[in-house]
């Protein structure tokens, strides 16, 4: 038999490249909330991430500026879990934000909302609709 495969304690960041890191700490603060983390802001020199969290520090996103072509490609999206009864409030917030109001695609026992940041890294919001609550 095999060991048993170790445990993971969180997710601790993700990754993002993006093409220009003072706009895109802007358009994270006011879309997403997530500020600066300045404990962690000295690693922003010499090609390093810019860290960025949610108040509760449940959230780290690591920006990493790059020209558009030394970008890698885009890989898979970043899915992030709202309260049931918090999408319209979500919604209305990224309507305000984001060039059009993005629409809640029905999953079945999931729904989402789906958008991009400016340098096109895509997001989901995704939350349990009431068959899954039940």
């Amino acid at each position: 038999m095999s060991a048993p495969v170790p445990t993971f304690t969180a997710i601790d960041h993700l990754h993002l490249h993006v093409n220009d890191r003072p706009r895109a700490e802007r358009w994270y603060a006011q879309v997403l909330g997530l500020l600066r983390v300045e404990a962690l802001a000295h690693w922003a020199t010499d090609g390093g991430p810019l860290t960025v969290s949610d108040p509760a520090g449940v959230l780290h996103l690591a920006l990493f500026e790059r020209p558009p072509a030394a970008a890698l490609p885009r890989g898979g999206t970043i899915a992030l879990r709202i309260p049931a009864d918090g999408w319209p409030a979500w919604q209305a917030h990224l309507a305000a934000h984001l060039p059009q109001r993005p629409a809640v695609v029905d999953h079945g026992l999931m729904q989402s909302m789906y958008f991009s940041d400016p340098d096109g890294n895509p997001f989901e919001l995704t939350w349990p609709t009431p068959a899954l609550r039940a």
